[in-house]
């Protein structure tokens, strides 16, 4: 497996078609869609086309750089985002889903506070992350991909994102006449279906809230492991979380098999979600 190399606010997974196929056949869903969902895979004409032919939905996967413990990747939001934000356009038929955002507020970088104490861990002000959303927001509106729904994959942000819809929508009501009226959405049942949805369901199966955690605990790494088991390190997820290690929560008993009914939750939460709010336009 190749490490993913993060740039420039994005992500370029090179495995990440590989490791989509057994997580779509895992799911039950098609290994592969008619026609690529990624922007980036895209050509500029195809994607004319696709929008000309009615695709005015975009979805923008937001992750994150940081610290997930001794066992996992830096990059583990942004693999798991990109891959979910994949299967929801899938679902939807008439989605693309833009680049990662993979560069987020994460704390203090001097003194460091939060993730950035740990290596690794890139962080940006939430000032210029919410000006590369609108930034990112506009520019797909200028070529016609009029809704837009932020995945969130990181709770930290979720004021940003926020934020960014407020000035969006007031940036559509101030254009001129004729336009098409557009719509920017946090779409906060992505992240609600990960975090809170998915904990109540371990609970019910008899996990404890200590051993479920709020970052890289259980909860976390079995979503993580459901997506791609490369993005857990077996041998360190094998100790006991320490004081101080950047875990919380207990991740030893996790596996792909407890995180696969989250995925599925997630996917089927948020495209009910979009799908309810087209029907309400």
């Amino acid at each position: 497996m190749v490490t993913p190399t993060i740039s420039c606010c994005r992500v370029r997974l090179t495995r990440l078609t590989r490791a989509a196929v057994p997580l779509l056949a895992t799911i039950g869903m098609a290994a592969h869609a008619a026609a690529p969902v990624q922007l980036e895979a895209l050509t500029s004409t195809e994607l004319r086309d696709r929008i000309a032919a009615g695709t005015t939905t975009v979805l923008i996967p937001i992750g994150g750089t940081e610290q997930n413990g001794p066992h996992m990747v830096l990059g583990k939001h942004n693999v798991r985002v990109l891959q979910l934000a994949g299967l929801i356009a899938e679902r939807l038929g008439d989605a693309v889903v833009a680049p990662v955002l993979a560069y987020v507020p994460e704390g203090a970088i001097d003194p460091p506070t939060q993730h950035m104490r740990f290596a690794g861990t890139i962080s940006i002000p939430e000032p210029v992350f919410e000006a590369t959303l609108v930034a990112a927001v506009q520019s797909l509106r200028r070529h016609g991909l009029c809704e837009v729904y932020f995945l969130g994959d990181h709770g930290g942000y979720r004021k940003s994102l926020d934020r960014a819809v407020v000035t969006l929508d007031r940036a559509t009501k101030l254009a001129a006449a004729g336009r098409p009226a557009c719509k920017a959405h946090a779409l906060p049942e992505y992240y609600r279906s990960a975090s809170a949805d998915f904990d109540a369901r371990l609970r019910s199966e008899g996990h404890t809230a200590a051993e479920i955690g709020t970052h890289a605990g259980l909860a976390d790494t079995a979503l993580a492991m459901a997506v791609d088991p490369a993005l857990v390190r077996s041998a360190a997820l094998a100790t006991v979380p320490v004081p101080g290690s950047g875990v919380s929560g207990d991740p030893r008993r996790a596996t792909a098999a407890i995180g696969k009914p989250g995925i599925e939750h997630i996917v089927d939460a948020s495209v009910a979600a979009i799908e309810a709010d087209r029907k309400r336009r």
